[in-house]
């Protein structure tokens, strides 16, 4: 397949075949497809490509922009154009891609726990644990939830009765847990309990140390602007806890913000399927886990795929933290940009720091002098992203390392106030910085992932030739698997065991 980098002969010879009259027509109307010509002859002569170091996928979908409204010239143009798009961007595997492990676990998961600060835990996993409903309010109707939740005190262990409830409001939390007794809302175990929302959320969390578990949250609304958000988490809702669940069609599944001085900080997703049946039509926002100025949250061994945005910029990301917040670690997620057809319209984006930026009023310091200070994302595997695989946009401080980014266009690093260093990331795309955007790049392997792994694109990850050890890095201790580093270790996301040994 082609490389990120260049375009191939095969796409230079179709491009000739459109009449130069009409190429004309097109740069008479300031479009971009001069520069894609210019990056043709750069890509033959091995030079660096023009208009702001873009990328060849990003010229071709500037260009699909800037026709529409010449109804003339994107009927002529438009079937040419998909035409090099499709064969540019390598196509997504026709076969349903493993898990790898993430998301939402088969069984409920040992109790969670807190350190002596208060802050949850990631759990690791156990042998099967069979929760017990013994001490617990058993609620077995919609009304009979929404009334739990209202009214439960510290400690309490709210659980839903196998069964199928439809949520036509939002579900809010008016108490507060503590950090011996916080308080859970859960299925018994994962796949019992299916609550099918035609709300803008289903549950508002304003209130610290809640614990939500074993459910699947569905959207249902007919048109997608009206299912916004599986969980808002705002406020005060510090040492929030959402794991185990499966929340499926919704625009941002999981949202974190603020609410006048109050931001709910310290909070844990885990183990977490967030997904879409369908393109969401809506201009909204399209990210499965939105973060605006929360700090020190946790977004680990979740499984994100398949948030394509419809309407609107047609820009989406897997998760982001912005808004300056800081201390967010981004750790051993699978996130999988479209499961299928990667060139369909829009723009796809893995991890993100900063994301599209964000209005100062709704930033924690009023000002987003950086979008997120001391991220860290670690040990993921990103794959079948139509843009770029991990973005740093004026965010410092942040630490990109031991990433494996499959059939994305790499890693980006822009803006003035954005600085990140990448270490021991394993990509076949390329590493970028841009609008004063400042790298460090250590032991970064790019390369083409077909022959470092069985079928990468398969997401069949048994190393067919593994990649030269690297100093281990003290601050990412551990791999995808969760097990430790040795002191001599492969770059990427797998430490040298592939996962076939181990799921």
């Amino acid at each position: 397949m082609p490389s990120n980098n260049s375009l191939p002969h095969f796409i230079v010879s179709r491009l000739r075949k459109i009449s130069f009259a009409l190429l004309a027509v097109i740069l008479l109307l300031g479009m971009a497809v001069g520069g894609i010509w210019q990056h043709l002859a750069n890509g033959q002569d091995g030079h660096a490509g023009l208009l702001g170091n873009r990328t060849p996928g990003e010229i071709l979908r500037y260009t699909l922009h800037r026709l529409e409204g010449h109804p003339n010239l994107e009927r002529l143009l438009t079937p040419e154009l998909r035409w090099i798009q499709r064969r540019y961007e390598r196509p997504v595997p026709d076969m349903p891609l493993p898990s790898l492990g993430k998301g939402q676990q088969a069984a409920a998961l040992p109790s969670q726990r807190y350190d002596l600060s208060g802050h949850p835990l990631a759990t690791q996993l156990a042998p099967q644990v069979t929760a017990s409903a013994t001490g617990a309010v058993v609620v077995n109707s919609a009304d009979s939830l929404v009334s739990a939740v209202h009214h439960a005190v510290a400690g309490q262990i709210i659980e839903i009765a196998p069964g199928s409830y439809r949520i036509h409001h939002a579900i809010g939390t008016d108490s507060a847990g503590t950090q011996l007794n916080p308080i859970t809302v859960r299925a018994a175990q994962p796949g019992q309990v299916i609550l099918e929302v035609d709300s803008e959320v289903a549950f508002r969390v304003s209130q610290p140390y809640w614990v939500f578990e074993n459910m699947t949250v569905r959207g249902v609304c007919q048109e997608h602007r009206y299912c916004e958000h599986a969980f808002h988490v705002f406020g005060a809702a510090q040492q929030t806890v959402i794991r185990n669940n499966r929340l499926e069609d919704f625009n941002a599944h999981i949202k974190i913000n603020g609410a006048g001085n109050a931001w709910p900080d310290n909070g844990l997703i885990q183990y977490n399927t967030l997904t879409n049946s369908t393109r969401r039509e809506t201009a909204l926002p399209v990210t499965p886990i939105d973060l605006v100025g929360a700090n020190q949250w946790h977004v680990v061994d979740n499984l994100i795929s398949n948030f394509v945005k419809g309407d609107g910029n047609l820009v989406s990301y897997g998760v982001f933290m912005k808004g300056a917040s800081s201390g967010g670690r981004i750790e051993r997620n699978l996130i999988i940009c479209t499961p299928k057809d990667i060139s369909q319209p829009g723009v796809r984006v893995g991890i993100s720091f900063g994301g599209g930026g964000t209005g100062k009023p709704y930033c924690r310091d009023q000002a987003c002098t950086a979008e997120h200070t001391a991220g860290l994302a670690a040990n993921n595997i990103v794959a079948h992203c139509n843009d770029f695989g991990v973005d740093v946009h004026d965010a410092n401080g942040i630490l990109i390392a031991h990433n494996t980014l499959i059939n994305t266009a790499g890693i980006d690093v822009r803006g003035a106030q954005a600085h990140a260093r990448l270490y021991a990331n394993l990509l076949d795309g390329r590493l970028r910085q841009r609008d004063g955007g400042q790298i460090r790049s250590q032991f970064n392997s790019i390369t083409e992932l077909s022959a470092v792994f069985d079928a990468a694109d398969q997401l069949l990850l048994t190393w067919r030739v593994p990649p030269e050890n690297i100093p281990s890095l003290g601050l990412v201790p551990a791999d995808f698997l969760g097990q430790t580093r040795q002191d001599g270790t492969a770059p990427g996301a797998l430490a040298g065991t592939t996962l076939s040994d181990k799921i």
